[in-house]
């Protein structure tokens, strides 16, 4: 079968170009990502060779090898691990295949613009090569480190026979448009990248430049990793010299391993540039016996909010790799973990399937959790500065959990961290009920888009009136969790976009009692406001489900609410957007009686005629306070027809 030439995936060739063209800091990075993935192809061969014992028979010494050659010019990193045939080297180095890839590549082509702008204004002291670029963090923020090859290399080779096969293959490619794929004879089992290293890249060409960065970047690597320099023969002594440690950093005790260790080792296994935020070591000893090393990241994770809701924490039985997609493991809402759990009870050849309904890895799961609430809870008292930037990356996902799991419901209400009407940054909820009005029986939520515009809504009036805190809510989980959370600390969820605002029982703000007696002599009342609501209801119809006064505005003469039993309003848009309600509930036209506005349609409602006369009027009304919940017009034509009669009237 002849070589076979195939374009790349649009994503990845633009990737490549980033790649080759960008300022990079540290392009060592690319040997740990190398070494990392020869580590996983070894660890994934071990796991297939519990039920397929053959596999190990031609070499059961699992290992990673790196030879410079600098006569060649060439870099090899080879594994005797699980390999790879024609169709995995298409898809792993020809593709991406995941959700999210074109706005990845479009994040990553502009923050290598800035890193190059960066680069040029960096000062004669070199302070540009201190820390890894953007760039580089969205490389491994994606998973696609192997690419991180052609940041010194101008051709990379890539040989590999899986285990099991006969047949091996080679791919090839100078990190342009295409590579080439074809068969390859007499392979050994693994892997094998040959980098042909660019010239001005020669320094990795050096043994001592390689030792350095592999006791660097991965001395926790569980498995040997081999130099090997080519200058000496066969059986010369020295020729193969094992750099790392090669043992599982987890089975270590905690004072034996230092923060860069852990660095390292979550560089490693969560296949990320940036530096973990939080690390939970611990050995569980009782009923069960498991080690976990987990790390909460400092940066969100690209594909943090894809569908599938995968966790990055791989599963070991007894220091054997098993799986790095055991569904039980983690909980969804934890789902930015990375790290590893290591369980003695488990038994090796357990298969994923059985995984998924194993009582012992619900019980792991358990544990997990609440050691990582716990640890969480502690970082939000000492570090609340910290913790809330922690939150502004994850507390989406967190608060997932508390729809999800009632388990965990009580801890995650105590971490949750949210903006408020009354707050700069964040506050807690048991701030905020310690912060509560005298009468004030419920803790006020309203949602919406964004905070700007959240803090226009007119709803917030009367409570801001009388410095009544409301939570503002804008992630779209926050809609569904309301419903399931009955209460806080024996306070009910309310938002203050459903129902009355009942804001009467509230003592709040204390105003000037010659002030107060005013506004109530101005606001209309009676039956004045008896005929105005009558006529508004006569117009509106079934455009609307009720019209009433209410204490909740101030400034503003009309919004819209929803019926205590309706959906809240943005929900209800929400759903209506996603084709999930084909039509949003009616709503509430609630009127301001102590607006300029209101008091003089209430004047020409009692008028002869005068319901016939507020027609227009009505539906402006309605439409206006449509429009303040930033929702579309029914008839756009109609109000500006309407819009256009009144101001005629009024310039008349």
């Amino acid at each position: 079968m002849t070589d076979q030439t195939m374009q790349f995936q649009a994503e990845v060739a633009k990737l490549l170009h980033i790649v080759t063209h960008s300022l990079y800091s540290e392009k060592e990075i690319f040997l740990r990502e190398l070494i990392s993935n020869a580590s996983d192809a070894c660890d994934k061969l071990r796991y297939a060779a519990l039920t397929q014992g053959d596999l190990l028979a031609e070499d059961s010494e699992l290992r990673v090898r790196i030879v410079p050659d600098a006569k060649a010019g060439t870099l090899t990193i080879s594994d005797n691990g699980i390999g790879m045939n024609r169709d995995d080297l298409v898809e792993n180095l020809g593709t991406i295949a995941r959700s999210g890839t074109e706005a990845f590549s479009r994040q990553l082509e502009e923050a290598a613009k800035a890193a190059q702008a960066a680069g040029k204004q960096a000062d004669d002291k070199g302070k540009a090569g201190t820390k890894s670029t953007e760039a580089g963090q969205l490389i491994g923020q994606f998973g696609v480190g192997f690419y991180s090859a052609f940041m010194v290399a101008d051709k990379v080779t890539v040989t590999s026979r899986k285990a099991g096969d006969a047949q091996g293959w080679r791919w090839e490619s100078e990190g342009t448009g295409s590579y080439t794929i074809g068969e390859a004879e007499d392979l050994p089992r693994g892997t094998s990248i040959q980098l042909h290293i660019a010239k001005a890249q020669k320094e990795f060409l050096e043994p001592t430049r390689l030792r350095t960065v592999i006791k660097t970047y991965s001395d926790h690597i569980s498995l040997p990793v081999i130099l090997v320099d080519p200058a000496k023969g066969e059986e010369e002594e020295g020729r193969e010299e094992q750099v790392n440690a090669a043992g599982a950093l987890w089975t270590r005790p905690k004072s034996e391993i230092g923060e860069e260790q852990y660095r390292e080792f979550y560089h490693h296994v969560g296949r990320a540039f940036d530096d973990p935020w939080l690390t939970v070591h611990a050995h569980v000893e009782g009923k069960l016996d498991f080690t976990l090393l987990l790390f909460v990241p400092s940066r969100r994770p690209f594909d943090l909010f894809d569908p599938d809701r995968r966790h990055g924490v791989k599963l070991f039985v007894r220091r054997v790799f098993i799986t790095d997609d055991c569904e039980g493991l983690v909980p969804p809402w934890l789902r930015f973990l990375r790290g590893v759990v290591d369980s003695a009870d488990l038994p090796l050849n357990v298969s994923r399937e059985m995984l998924q309904n194993n009582p012992l890895v619900a019980k792991i799961r358990s544990t997990l959790q609440k050691r990582v609430l716990r640890e969480l809870e502690r970082k939000a008292e000492k570090e609340p500065d910290a913790y809330a930037e922690f939150w502004d990356s994850f507390g989406p996902v967190l608060k997932e959990g508390l729809y999800e799991d009632r388990e965990a419901r009580d801890s995650l209400l105590k971490l949750a961290r949210f903006q408020s009407s009354e707050h700069d940054g964040l506050i807690s909820l048991a701030d905020y009920v310690a912060g509560m009005k005298e009468g004030q029986e419920a803790i006020y939520t309203i949602s919406g888009e964004s905070l700007e515009a959240l803090r226009r809504s007119p709803q917030l009036e009367g409570f801001r009136a009388k410095g009544v805190d409301v939570l503002l809510l804008t992630d779209a989980v926050d809609d569904f969790w309301q419903n399931s959370v009955p209460d806080f600390d024996g306070k009910p969820f309310r938002s203050i976009t459903r129902g009355n605002a009942d804001l009467g029982a509230i003592k709040g703000k204390t105003a000037d009692a010659a002030g107060e007696d005013e506004a109530k002599a101005e606001k209309v009342e009676g039956a004045a406001l008896g005929t105005l609501i009558a006529a508004l209801k006569q117009s509106l119809g079934e455009a609307v489900k009720d019209v009433r006064e209410t204490d909740r505005l101030t400034d503003s003469a009309v919004c819209l609410v929803a019926g205590d039993a309706d959906l809240d309003m943005h929900l209800a848009r929400m759903l209506k957007q996603h084709q999930r309600l084909d039509e949003a509930p009616a709503r509430i036209l609630e009127i301001n009686p102590g607006h300029p506005l209101i008091r003089r349609l209430a004047d020409r409602a009692g008028e002869a005629g005068g319901a016939e006369a507020l027609e227009d009027a009505a539906h402006l009304l309605l439409d206006q306070a449509r429009i303040l919940e930033g929702e579309s017009l029914p008839d756009p034509a109609a109000f500006a027809r309407r819009l256009t009669a009144v101001m005629t009237q009024g310039v008349a």
